[in-house]
């Protein structure tokens, strides 16, 4: 099959990771594929390396950007449309929202035998946003669904709150979680004490870590502020922040300002191959993500064997079973996160043992090869 894969930017994250491990998996299942972008610039780091080094075939569209412009738009759009009429894709496969809707209205303008597949790694509407912006992407997506023949969701949530506001039907809609290289992060804990010992973390002192750019919503301040209480009690307790973006020289600041320079660690940006280690070395992993998908960075921690306490936001229920392999907790609540952090800073066998439960789960739901062969399965049915 001749397939083409569309996204507004493969950045360091999520939805770009998931991108490229579906464009690998299918090229080593015998199809001829491509990624489309626009340009991976920013904070957030690029993965076009990545993608080069993978053998991908690679097309940019400068004009392909993620703020709304009627002219890059306009041009973004046109171009897409001539690579889709001369090369007669069997399936286009879009991601993000400008790629989303862009390249869906495109392919079945230029290229009206192609299917059109949409995979919602999170939502383009949500909670915390403008009344009147909100409004507006619901309306854009409800026309560019009209242009989408399957529509694929990392999370039940998403795709339920895409269909009560009448965007996509259920009969051409389903889940399909984000996978990955689960063994990589298996592997990574073998080299843990090493990796530990090379941060100045000894074994008997506890990382609490998040992984996630440093951008609004991202909701790393609820961590540091709690963290601010939490090492006055707990003195052989850390943090790590694993990512970077534009509030870190805030929360750099923030740190200073409460002396915590000795116990709060920022990486910086992490290529993709090395946020296994990372995972691995965190003993108590946390996600206060305002928005997500299916928060994969949770996922990557629970991969690695240690427990998450997450926001309850989207996606992050259908992967933290609360009590058991982690714990929920309310949006922006500081106070519960704080107590959920002491019960398994002071409980570290039930950590250990949460996590354990967390990483066989990722294990049997999670796999990269699950992954594409599900989605694969929907190209055949809808071709």
């Amino acid at each position: 099959m001749k397939i083409a894969h569309v996204i507004t930017r493969m950045i360091i994250g999520g939805a770009q990771e998931n991108t490229l491990s579906t464009v690998i998996g299918l090229k080593n299942r015998g199809h001829d594929v491509c990624i489309i972008s626009g340009p991976s610039k920013g904070s957030e780091g690029s993965m076009e390396d990545v993608i080069k080094r993978s053998g991908i075939k690679f097309i940019v569209i400068p004009e392909l950007i993620r703020n709304i412009s009627p002219w890059h738009d306009t041009v973004a759009f046109l171009k897409l449309g001539i690579i889709f009429r001369k090369s007669r894709f069997d399936i286009i496969h879009t991601h993000s929202a400008k790629a989303g809707i862009l390249g869906r209205i495109a392919a079945k303008v230029f290229s009206r035998k192609s299917k059109v597949v949409h995979t919602l790694h999170g939502p383009s509407f949500y909670p915390y946003q403008p009344a009147i912006a909100k409004f507006m992407y619901v309306i854009v997506e409800k026309i560019a669904g009209y242009f989408t023949d399957c529509f694929i969701s990392v999370s039940s949530v998403i795709l339920e709150r895409y269909l009560n506001h009448g965007i996509g039907k259920r009969q051409n809609s389903c889940v399909i979680r984000s996978g990955f290289d689960v063994e990589q992060y298996q592997k990574a804990n073998e080299t843990r004490h090493i990796s530990r010992e090379n941060l100045g973390i000894k074994e008997n002192q506890i990382l609490i870590g998040m992984i996630g750019r440093l951008f609004p919503l991202k909701g790393q301040e609820y961590l540091l502020k709690v963290f601010v209480r939490i090492a006055k009690d707990y003195p052989h307790t850390y943090l790590l922040l694993v990512g970077d973006g534009i509030l870190r020289d805030r929360f750099e600041r923030f740190v200073e300002e409460h002396d915590l320079k000795q116990r709060v660690f920022f990486t910086g940006l992490v290529e993709p191959e090395k946020i296994p280690f990372y995972a691995s070395i965190i003993d108590i992993g946390v996600h206060t993500s305002l928005r997500e998908g299916l928060p994969r960075a949770v996922v990557q921690i629970l991969a690695a064997g240690s427990p998450v306490i997450a926001f309850d936001a989207d996606g992050a229920k259908e992967v933290i079973k609360d009590g058991v392999n982690g714990f929920l907790v309310p949006a922006k609540d500081e106070t519960t996160l704080e107590k959920k952090l002491r019960f398994l800073i002071e409980n570290p066998q039930i950590a250990k043992n949460m996590g354990r439960i967390g990483q066989k789960m990722v294990s049997e739901e999670f796999s990269v090869e699950k992954m594409v062969a599900e989605i694969e399965k929907i190209y055949f049915n809808i071709v």
